[in-house]
């Protein structure tokens, strides 16, 4: 039983990774680099707990938190899109401004908690009939709805990007833009729907956080997980299927620290947090080293693309 509790805080814990390497992936498909994944993250953490504060309702703190990681996208799409900024550049300024507007925005919210009425909303469901699977139904579908949107977002995902014209256009668009604006495809158009869209995903993850993880608001909650999300991306070679197992393995290991703690082991607390890091690095590694095709990532990626230099 120990460790059936322990996946499925495994699965809990992934949730938040697992919304933001869904945005971070749609986003790269359509060849926008952007690193902010871990700014829209604090900013949809921030935004959605507010909300809920004022209004109590779950659905509106969630819009808000959408809008919030979206916003931050748009900034990203209009500077990168539109006026072709350094992508790199502008991601990393994104997460600073995220960052900052979500310290300035939380300090009259620090120590509060989420309201009851909406707590209950976001308590664990059993599914029927899948939730009385052994082994399975007690670590997968006994969890909160925000754990079984997350499931639905990654299916839908996966069908919208390689079952579909329009996911063909994406992916078209992230490999070689000059081909799909040749054939007729906006770029620009698929390029801002795509960002603000996975900028949306990204502050959902970080409205988990505060709204249910937590569930109140603290500085940073976020704690380096749209960085971990980059790096996951890498680890599901942009595949919204691989990205569940990817999310569940990390989340465990977010957690693995506090389930230790009972063994009594003479292993500094220190060495433990560092776990998640530690092993983004060596995803990076082998992603280096394996230079197939796979882990090459949508080959227009990082790229601005300008229709008179085609």
């Amino acid at each position: 039983m120990a460790l059936i509790s322990f996946f499925a805080a495994a699965v809990v814990a992934g949730t938040p990774l697992l919304f933001a390497t869904l945005g971070e992936i749609l986003t790269e498909k359509s060849g926008n680099l952007n690193l902010g994944v871990e700014g829209m993250m604090l900013m949809g953490a921030v935004v959605g707990f507010q909300v809920g504060i004022m209004t109590q309702n779950p659905y509106l703190a969630l819009i808000g938190a959408m809008g919030a990681g979206g916003l931050g996208a748009i900034i990203y799409g209009f500077l990168t899109i539109t006026l072709r900024a350094n992508q790199v550049v502008t991601g990393l300024s994104l997460t600073i401004f995220g960052a900052g507007f979500a310290n300035y925005m939380g300090q009259k919210l620090i120590g509060q908690v989420v309201p009851e009425s909406m707590k209950i909303f976001f308590r664990p469901v059993s599914l029927p009939v899948l939730g009385d699977i052994p082994y399975i139904g007690a670590i997968f579908f006994r969890q909160d709805p925000f754990v079984y949107l997350g499931y639905i977002t990654a299916i839908v995902l996966g069908i919208y990007l390689y079952h579909t014209q329009y996911g063909l256009h994406v992916r078209v668009v992230g490999e070689n833009p000059g081909a799909a604006d040749a054939s007729g495809v906006s770029v620009s158009m698929y390029k801002y729907i795509h960002c603000v869209v996975g900028g949306a995903l990204c502050g959902l993850g970080g409205a988990y956080l505060s709204l249910v993880y937590v569930p109140a608001w603290q500085e940073n909650v976020t704690a380096g997980r749209g960085w971990i999300a980059v790096a996951l991306v890498i680890f599901a070679a942009w595949n919204p299927y691989k990205a569940l197992i990817g999310a569940c393995f990390f989340g465990g290991l977010d957690i693995v620290g506090f389930r230790l703690q009972a063994f009594d082991l003479k292993i500094s607390q220190y060495i433990i947090n560092m776990l998640p890091y530690i092993v983004t690095i060596c995803v990076l590694i082998i992603a280096s080293v394996r230079k197939s095709k796979e882990y090459g990532g949508p080959k227009g990626l990082g790229i601005p693309y300008f229709r008179e230099e085609r």
